[in-house]
């Protein structure tokens, strides 16, 4: 077609062209993956013809191709499929500024894959509740009875019942029910300080959970609270100095060393310099800056 690339053509005995959008992807496929692999995912709208010619074509060149395919649902608002040519698709970055990335995971990841996600305003304050619940409980455990490693967790035995849904097409709505079970065990456990019990449940959830990289308290997920609240610190830090600049401009030093001292109670050393207010943990190297 008039605009394309001259080296994505070939010239053949019928003219220079180049293949199709179905046999790219065998190519593209048998290239990186080999002639046999174990899964083929895509949506359930390429099945057919998109999935089956690759399949159809693949096996007549003697490959195998894939063993499993798995046709994901789509993610729709208003009953309407996300697409970027409807302009009614959401950005990944655009959510995660308002969003833990363990929310979305679980909002996305929380059904069957062949079930469609209906989006709305909802979607994600239900998903940040149940994750709340998972982690309020995972580090409850912890506090009471210590922290558990990851390597404890992996080789432990799942609950059947999860590992029977997880078997059965990866029916991982089915599997979180089960961690639900064992959420409501646990938290009836540390009420009634039955400590042993608890911790069972906290492997079980732990167990599975892991299994969808949503862990609680893996370093992963761990790590990511800690970095919000090094940002919810520093941003309390800089308001405490904004609101000192100013007294000292109104020269207010009494109040300026008010706060001075009220971040020093709580561990943060003030240095003023020629550029302005500097902040630092006490025993600790130079964090944030502030206003003058």
């Amino acid at each position: 077609k008039p605009g394309e690339p001259a080296t994505a053509s070939w010239d053949t005995p019928f003219g220079r062209g180049r293949p199709g959008w179905h046999l790219e992807c065998s190519a593209m496929a048998t290239r990186y993956l080999g002639p046999a692999f174990d899964i083929h995912g895509g949506g359930l709208d390429l099945r057919f013809p998109h999935h089956e010619n690759e399949q159809a074509q693949s096996h007549a060149a003697g490959d195998a191709f894939a063993q499993y395919w798995m046709h994901s649902a789509w993610v729709t608002q208003g009953g309407t499929k996300m697409s970027k040519s409807l302009g009614n698709g959401l950005l990944v970055e655009e959510v995660l500024r308002e969003n833990e990335a363990a929310v979305l995971r679980l909002a996305l990841a929380g059904v069957h894959y062949r079930s469609m996600i209906e989006w709305t305003s909802q979607t994600l304050v239900d998903a940040a509740a149940t994750w709340e619940r998972f982690s309020s409980f995972v580090h409850r455990d912890a506090e009471r009875s210590g922290v558990l490693t990851t390597e404890e967790v992996r080789t432990a035995a799942l609950p059947e019942a999860a590992v029977s849904a997880f078997d059965d097409d990866l029916n991982v709505s089915a599997a979180l029910a089960v961690a639900h079970e064992q959420l409501r065990e646990g938290n009836s456990a540390l009420a009634a300080g039955r400590a042993d019990q608890a911790r069972s449940a906290a492997i079980a959830v732990r167990g599975i959970l892991d299994v969808l990289g949503l862990d609680p308290a893996s370093e992963q997920w761990e790590t990511a609270v800690d970095d919000r609240s090094s940002a919810a610190l520093a941003g309390l830090v800089d308001l405490q100095l904004a609101e000192r600049a100013e007294a000292r401009a109104a020269r207010d030093f009494g109040r300026s060393d008010q706060i001075r001292d009220r971040l020093a109670s709580v561990g943060i050393q003030v240095e003023d310099s020629a550029t302005g207010a500097r902040w630092s943990l006490a025993d600790s190297v130079l964090n944030s800056t502030g206003g003058a």
